[in-house]
């Protein structure tokens, strides 16, 4: 048996032997409800965290085809950004938006408010940081719910094995679960997957993704002010801090992990990676207090040997690139030509990339541009019809590879998919209990400053 048969039994055990004997036990003696919403019947949402993605993933529910949509409970920790994208996405969609203040929520109970106003069949949206996936996702599975969540949705082994059991659950409840990998639903790369996998450009051999320019989102921050509290705080920095939202690494480049092992059908076994901190102030001479690396290159190894690379970067000044190759025994591909998943995707005989040497580039018909309105339409659709789809397992093995190749660059170390998935170190655990008034899972130190890793040094753990 070879590293990829080994690697798939011992998952395909794993599966067997927890979660899916998870689902059985707590299913039963109970009749399995049809919960999916006729093509005429309204589906209700809620959305539970309403920051940009959430504002976005909610008017792409709202603008789906299939039949009629109501947004009808919001829930957020923070009131002005709930308000804000309530009146956002009301001036937008209008009578599609009913969400009186009586079904707007805040608190870190607010996911189960705003969940209890819906019906078994109904969906809600979980964009909150992914710390709290886990959480969310218990919850919407107990109240029969289906299920859109944007990535990464784990940053540690402990809640991905927790998450695995989850989506087990749902399936067994024939629960419809959407990922926010939208590079799936982009249809220039489901044909670039279909021609590598007839063998266009040969066999796979290696990939390249490059995510490259300057500092983005929260992932640098500056000492705590003192208020909000610095529990809150936090969740509004998720992007410094590794509990949170694994950090830039997981939350910024997974998009290039998955679409690139979609590209060869395989996850990789190992990674080793390069990373540090060059610039610790910003241009005002604070000091960075989070825990991201402003750069890092990681390594990863397929069960046959070959390699993809991640290059990310958050240093302004430096040569900007964001797009990812595959490169293979007879040609190679463009397949994000720009950002996650911008095409043309493209194709070349041999390995550069001149226009001289283009087979083909892709076209993609009118009205399916979009992926992040693809990904919406075909999880409804699926809703609507009946059919099987359940996209959380494959976003639990992206966040793992993802945590992987930053926890090989945080520790120096090579690490495994087993490793990871296997490791004991959950980052904030009793995330289910936290109040507005707890304490953060991670408390400054008297200079305001954060545990780093420290490669070499700490090597079992990140930090």
């Amino acid at each position: 048996m070879n590293d990829s048969s080994l690697l798939h039994t011992s998952r395909r055990d794993f599966l067997k032997t927890t979660g899916r004997l998870a689902a059985v036990s707590a299913l039963a003696g109970v009749a399995i409800p049809h919960v999916h919403g006729a093509s005429g019947d309204t589906i209700q949402v809620a959305l539970v965290g309403c920051g940009g993605r959430g504002g976005g993933a909610a008017r792409n529910a709202l603008s789906t085809s299939g039949g009629p949509i109501k947004l009808v409970a919001m829930a957020d920790v923070f009131e002005n950004r709930l308000n804000s994208a309530y009146e956002g996405i009301k001036a937008e969609h209008g009578d599609k938006v009913d969400v009186p203040a009586d079904r707007r929520f805040i608190g870190f109970d607010g996911f189960q408010k705003a969940m209890d106003c819906l019906k078994a069949g109904d969906v809600v949206i979980l964009t909150t940081p992914p710390a709290f996936r886990w959480v969310h996702f218990t919850y919407a599975i107990k109240k029969g719910l289906h299920v859109f969540m944007e990535k990464p949705v784990t940053v540690d082994g402990p809640t991905s094995k927790r998450m695995l059991k989850l989506a087990e659950e749902a399936s067994a409840k024939n629960l419809k679960v959407g990922v926010g990998l939208m590079s799936r639903h982009s249809r220039a790369l489901q044909e670039l997957h279909k021609r590598i996998e007839d063998g266009e450009i040969g066999d796979v051999i290696l990939m390249r993704g490059y995510r490259m320019h300057g500092p983005a989102g929260s992932a640098f921050s500056t000492r705590w002010p003192g208020e909000p509290s610095e529990l809150l705080w936090q969740i509004r920095h998720f992007h410094g801090f590794l509990w949170a939202s694994g950090g830039c690494y997981s939350d910024f480049y997974i998009h290039h992990v998955d679409h690139l092992c979609w590209m060869k059908n395989a996850w990789p076994v190992k990674a080793q990676a390069l990373g540090g901190r060059h610039y610790k102030t910003n241009p005002d001479g604070k000091p960075y207090v989070d825990q991201n690396f402003d750069s890092y290159a990681v390594e990863y190894t397929f069960a046959d040997g070959s390699k993809m690379y991640m290059d990310g970067r958050c240093v302004n000044g430096c040569n900007d690139i964001y797009s990812s190759y595959a490169h293979g025994s007879k040609g190679m591909a463009i397949v994000s030509k720009a950002n996650d998943c911008g095409g043309p995707s493209s194709i070349f005989k041999g390995q550069a990339m001149q226009r001289s040497n283009m087979l083909w580039s892709s076209k993609v018909a009118p009205g399916q541009e979009d992926p992040y309105l693809n990904e919406w339409n075909d999880l409804m659709e699926a809703i609507r019809g009946d059919k099987p789809y359940n996209e959380a397992k494959r976003g639990v093995e992206a966040s793992l590879v993802s945590s992987m190749g930053r926890m090989a660059a945080h520790t120096g170390q090579e690490i495994t998919f087993e490793d990871l998935l296997n490791g004991d170190h959950e980052f904030a655990p009793g995330l289910d209990t936290l109040k507005m008034d707890s304490p953060a899972p991670l408390v400054a130190d008297a200079e305001g400053r954060y545990p780093i890793p420290m490669p070499g040094r700490t090597t079992k753990r990140e930090y």
